[in-house]
């Protein structure tokens, strides 16, 4: 199928029928290995399906790693495990020049590339690297390149960067500014499972069975869905809703509720209107649909918008969260 002109009805209905086709197979398959969490594997797959990254949030041994590693799996996929610490250096992440021997005897400086060269990186707990590390991990994200001395290598298509980090334990880490949390199209908190969820735990984890999982799409595949959800229309009301939304989390703007002017340092910037934007494209195809709704764009607004605004301090001691914010603003649109 063409992904040039999908305008005529027909055409975007069978787009819009592939694309859900492939997501749920993609998410099926992972289910095979992940227990429960079906939201956080949804929005795992719908940042890489829009083209964005994500950052999990969540304690140690949910699963957040094996999710990435089945992901690879599921859509055929090299994928990468970068371990962060305090001590990794930038060159640990982009590569290096090593001096090497040749075999007729003498050294040549060779270039050995980094982990980061992949097209599903899982950077685990990056707020333990110091900022200088983040910012090399973060500077691929955005350019979807590194350079080093001279040389530059273009990141694998599709690329996608997967971030943990452990929201409990803060002594040792060093928080990830603003500016690069805005990098991540979903910030998604990964929760405890239910007591259903356990019983599968402990039948899938301690028995002699294993789970093997088979590649149901393939890189090709990805890259025509990610052509797909630019294609997607955005009628003028779900347009104004999705800009109306993001203003409203900026204090003292037309649509900020007193809740946002009294308790909001920093609003969303324009990248939350982009994120909002690609994240409600995938959820309109993925129920079958060749347009944006406004309920698309309120359904995906707390992953997208929560990282982006910082509240005060007076926020945070009264328990109010940016969670509690979106939703706030949200309640004030018609």
């Amino acid at each position: 199928m063409s992904i040039t002109h999908l305008h005529d009805a027909d055409s975007a209905r069978t787009a819009a029928t592939e694309f859900r086709n492939v997501f749920d197979a993609v998410a099926n398959e992972v289910g095979r290995m992940i227990v429960g969490q079906r939201e956080v594997v949804d929005g795992v797959l719908t940042a890489l399906m829009a083209g964005g990254h994500v950052l999990l949030e969540g304690v140690p041994g949910l699963g957040k790693t094996m999710l990435v590693s089945s992901i690879s799996q599921a859509v055929d996929l090299p994928f990468s495990r970068i371990q962060f610490t305090p001590d990794m250096m930038p060159a640990d992440i982009v590569g290096t020049n090593v001096l090497t021997e040749r075999e007729g005897g003498g050294h040549e400086l060779a270039f050995q590339q980094g982990p980061v060269v992949a097209n599903l990186v899982l950077a685990d707990e990056i707020n333990r690297a110091t900022p200088k590390t983040q910012a090399a991990l973060l500077e691929v994200m955005q350019e979807k390149q590194v350079t080093v001395g001279r040389r530059t290598i273009a990141m694998p298509d599709p690329f996608c960067v997967m971030a943990t980090q452990n929201p409990v334990d803060q002594e040792g880490t060093y928080p990830l500014p603003e500016a690069q949390l805005d990098r991540f199209l979903f910030k998604l908190v990964v929760g405890y499972p239910t007591e259903q969820d356990y019983h599968a735990i402990i039948e899938r984890t301690t028995s002699g069975s294993q789970v093997q999982l088979s590649a149901v799409t393939d890189a090709v595949t990805l890259r025509r869905m990610r052509a797909i959800v630019r294609q997607v229309p955005v009628p003028e009301t779900a347009r104004t809703c999705a800009i109306r939304l993001v203003m409203g989390t900026q204090p003292n703007s037309p649509y900020a509720t007193a809740q946002v002017n009294a308790n909001v340092a920093l609003g969303a910037s324009p990248r939350g209107i982009q994120g909002l934007m690609l994240a409600a494209k995938v959820l309109a195809l993925r129920s079958g649909r060749f347009a944006v709704a406004d309920e698309d764009i309120r359904a995906v607004a707390v992953p997208v918008l929560r990282h982006r605004i910082v509240t005060k301090f007076q926020a945070q001691a009264n328990g109010i969260t940016a969670d509690d914010l979106v939703a706030d603003v949200m309640a004030g649109l018609h």
